[in-house]
């Protein structure tokens, strides 16, 4: 997808797609190999964008893992999906992971991938997102995202990464700053107790 073009989604909505530009192949990199995906049987990526992570996921990823994708705009929709043709994507919010997951035969995950804004969102959407992640992950399972790394300067950053996340997962580790991204970011590892 052109540069431009991601811009624009970005311009469009900027409450759902919170990138200044797309992620780098470096930060794709760090975060899927923090998602521990190589033994994972069940994998979710939130906010596909135009599809870096995706395509680090099927890289990783065991041949017989189920892996869905899920992503909020009709235009990243198809960028990801044009990308990563053999990925299964869906145009639908994170807070529904369960439910396709049910509908693929499955009623947990082993390892989430996000690429979410949540600076972007409001504290309704953070809780419910929240909520969900922890609700859908399996005993033991790995939650990833990543921050830009001035996003805890703003209360919305300060209060989920700061608050919220560690409130939720009570085993949460930051790594970072990841240098080779614009900007760059801190990546966030949440576990859900075994």
């Amino acid at each position: 997808m052109p540069w431009l073009t991601f811009m624009k989604e970005v311009i469009r909505d900027n409450r759902t797609t919170g990138a200044i530009g797309p992620s780098s192949r470096e930060l794709a990199e760090v975060v899927t190999d923090l998602a521990r995906l190589q033994g994972a049987k069940v994998i979710v990526e939130y906010g596909s964008g135009e599809g870096v992570f995706t395509e680090a996921i099927l890289k990783k990823m065991d041949p017989d893992a189920y892996f869905i994708a899920m992503e909020v705009s009709a235009t990243l929709v198809e960028a990801t999906k044009k990308r990563c043709p053999t990925a299964t994507v869906v145009h639908d919010g994170a807070q529904n992971a369960l439910k396709h997951l049910k509908d693929a035969g499955f009623d947990h995950c082993d390892a989430i991938v996000s690429g979410l804004p949540w600076t972007r969102f409001d504290d309704a959407l953070q809780d419910e997102i929240l909520e969900a992640t922890y609700n859908v992950l399996g005993s033991g399972g790995r939650f990833v995202t990543f921050v830009y790394a001035m996003s805890p300067l703003f209360p919305s950053g300060r209060r989920f990464f700061m608050e919220k996340l560690p409130g939720r997962f009570p085993n949460v580790k930051r790594v970072g700053p990841i240098w080779k991204n614009i900007p760059p970011c801190h990546v966030y590892i949440g576990e859900k107790e075994g």
